[in-house]
């Protein structure tokens, strides 16, 4: 069974996480998502903003969802939207702290869920504003797979050039995307799944998606039946250029089983399976972000027979 990627949407108040959520709900065409929304306050108004449009959604409101115990606590929550949607998302209140809410998926034991990544919402209108306000918006930068500068239309050319200045200093290597009205491409987030559409169409499904800012981000996809070499492939991952949020796909390193890779902005995992009776021994890989130039011909440099002392670089991110 294929894990539910989770994503974590964090961000500070105002910032458009619910709007952003929104969208991804309205433009997912067959992708089914599970929500689990928590807004500090005894009336849940994020819910009510996002009720009628996903799958299976999890209200947990009147408290933050990063002080919520994996012991019975945010892992059961995840347990009761997985085996009926594709991805989940997290979206944390406005004032959680978004790396210990990642942390708690990260350490669940529940294996049918998987990280899908932090992405941090930052309202590019009051940047400058909010920092002063919260001044631990920059380390939530830089714990940040991903950063989502919204609201870009609202700003002058010159304004929104420092303030992507400054996010991308604070970022650390981080991809970040700049949006409109939270229009964030679905596909950087999560692997979109074809099912048969309902007869009405709304005016999202009327609108010409590839128009806007949302749809600016690169995929590359890079496929070999050679051996890929364990060392040079890992001093690859550790040197991946800023921009590129997600890998993944399978590794053949020449050995008995394939290596499954899993690479969410900093975060990076092999895990191994048997090959299958028929299935061609290659390495297949697609690889999404914002800036991908010349990935494939560093790709193709890590090609190449490697030993099996070799292999214990892979194996310091490999699941046992």
């Amino acid at each position: 069974m294929t894990a539910v990627p989770v994503v974590v949407l964090a961000g500070f108040l105002g910032a458009g996480k619910t709007t952003l959520l929104n969208h991804l709900l309205r433009t997912s065409s067959g992708t089914r998502i599970g929500v689990v929304v928590n807004d500090f306050g005894a009336v849940n108004i994020d819910a009510m903003a996002v009720a009628g449009q996903v799958d299976s959604m999890v209200s947990l409101s009147n408290g933050c969802v990063c002080c919520v115990t994996d012991e019975g606590g945010l892992g059961d929550v995840l347990g009761t939207l997985t085996g009926s949607v594709d991805v989940i998302v997290i979206e944390a209140s406005g004032i959680a702290e978004p790396q210990a809410v990642a942390q708690q998926v990260l350490a669940s034991t529940n294996t049918s869920v998987e990280y899908g990544g932090l992405v941090e919402v930052v309202d590019a209108v009051e940047f400058a504003a909010t920092r002063l306000r919260h001044p631990e918006l920059d380390k939530h930068l830089r714990v940040a797979d991903l950063i989502v500068l919204n609201k870009v239309d609202r700003v002058d050319a010159a304004e929104l050039a420092e303030v992507f200045a400054v996010v991308t200093e604070l970022a650390e290597g981080a991809a970040i995307v700049t949006t409109e009205h939270g229009r964030l491409d679905p596909g950087l987030l999560f692997d979109r799944r074809e099912r048969p559409r309902p007869a009405q169409l709304s005016f999202d499904d009327l609108e010409d998606h590839e128009q806007h800012v949302h749809a600016l981000y690169q995929s590359v996809v890079f496929e070999t039946d050679e051996p890929m070499h364990p060392e040079r492939l890992m001093a690859f991952l550790d040197s991946r250029p800023d921009g590129v949020f997600r890998i993944k796909g399978f590794v053949h390193f020449g050995q008995p089983e394939r290596y499954e890779l899993q690479v969410v902005g900093g975060f990076l995992r092999f895990r191994r399976a048997r090959w299958g009776r028929n299935e061609p021994r290659r390495t297949s890989l697609v690889l999404i972000g914002v800036d991908m130039s010349g990935l494939e011909e560093r790709l193709v440099d890590c090609v190449g027979e490697g030993s099996e002392a070799a292999m214990f670089a892979v194996h310091r991110h490999t699941e046992s």
